[in-house]
C-alpha cells in the first residue's frame, strides 16, 4: 500500500536581490494565513538567479548598477526604484535602496538550502530578503550569513564551514536548471502541487484560488484510506509486539 503525502507543497522560485518576490511573499502569506487548510500546505523555497554574473560591489549604490546594465540614467533607476519602494510600502515591507549592497545572490541561496536541511528555510528567505531590502547587509559576506544564521538557532562552526567549502552549490544549480525546464523566465514563480502555477507578484485573491483549486485536487488524491483500517497486534522494526 502506498503511503499519501502529508501536505501539499508549493515551491517557489524566487532570488534574494528581486523586490517583486518580496512583495509576492508577502502577499502569498496573506492568501495562506486566511486559507483554512493552511496546516497542510508544505513550502519549499527555490533558487533562482536573475543576475548570475552581477561581481559583489560594497559601496556602489542599486541604482547605479541598474542605470549601468539597463542604460538608464541615474535619475530614471532612482525612479523605478522609488515606485518599487511604494509597492513594498503597501503591502507592510520597509525597502531602502539607498543602503543596499550589490551583492551577487549564489551563496545566500546556499545559505538557504543550509536552512532547508535545518526546518528553517522560510525563515531564512524572510531574513535575507530583510537584510537585503531593508538592513543593507551584504548578503554575500560570509559573517553576515552566519551571523543571520546564529539567529535561526544555526551551529556557527558548521554554516560557516559549508559556506566556505561551497557546499549546497549544487543544490541551487539543480533548481535553476529546474526553472530553465520549466520554462521560468522570470520570478517570483509560485507552484502549487506540481499542477499549477502563479507568475509574479500577484494580489492576494490569485493566490487563494491557486490554494483552493490545487488542495481539493490534492486531497482527493491523497485521501488516506488506510487510516480507515481497524487496527489490529503488530511487531515494530523495534522488536516490540503488541
Amino acid at each position: 500500500m502506498e503511503l499519501k503525502n502529508k501536505n501539499m507543497k508549493v515551491e517557489i522560485w524566487s532570488d534574494v536581490m528581486c523586490p517583486f518576490c518580496y512583495i509576492g511573499k508577502r502577499k502569498f502569506e496573506a492568501a495562506l494565513a486566511e486559507f483554512p487548510n493552511r496546516e497542510k500546505v508544505q513550502l519549499e523555497w527555490k533558487s533562482y538567479q536573475l543576475a548570475p554574473e552581477m561581481k559583489t560591489t560594497p559601496g556602489k549604490s542599486i541604482n547605479q548598477y541598474l542605470a549601468e546594465h539597463k542604460g538608464f540614467s541615474l535619475t530614471e533607476a532612482k525612479r523605478l526604484n522609488d515606485h518599487v519602494t511604494q509597492m513594498a510600502a503597501k503591502v507592510g515591507l520597509v525597502y531602502n535602496f539607498d543602503k543596499a549592497v550589490v551583492a551577487n545572490s549564489f551563496k545566500a541561496h546556499r545559505f538557504s538550502h543550509f536552512a532547508k536541511q535545518k526546518g528553517k528555510q522560510n525563515e531564512a528567505e524572510e531574513k535575507l530578503f530583510q537584510a537585503y531590502f531593508t538592513e543593507g547587509k551584504n548578503i554575500d559576506d560570509n559573517d553576515t550569513l552566519v551571523k543571520m544564521g546564529e539567529e535561526l538557532g544555526f551551529d556557527a562552526n558548521e554554516l560557516r564551514t559549508a559556506l566556505e567549502n561551497g557546499m549546497y552549490a549544487n543544490e541551487v544549480k539543480a533548481d535553476i536548471n529546474e526553472a530553465i525546464h520549466f520554462g521560468i523566465q522570470g520570478v517570483p514563480f509560485f507552484v502549487f502541487d506540481r499542477k499549477y502555477a502563479v507568475s509574479g507578484a500577484q494580489e492576494s485573491s490569485a493566490f487563494s484560488q491557486a490554494l483552493t483549486q490545487s488542495f481539493a485536487e490534492w486531497s482527493e488524491k491523497n485521501k488516506e484510506s488506510f487510516l480507515e483500517i481497524p487496527n489490529g497486534e503488530v511487531c515494530t522494526p523495534e522488536g516490540d509486539c503488541k
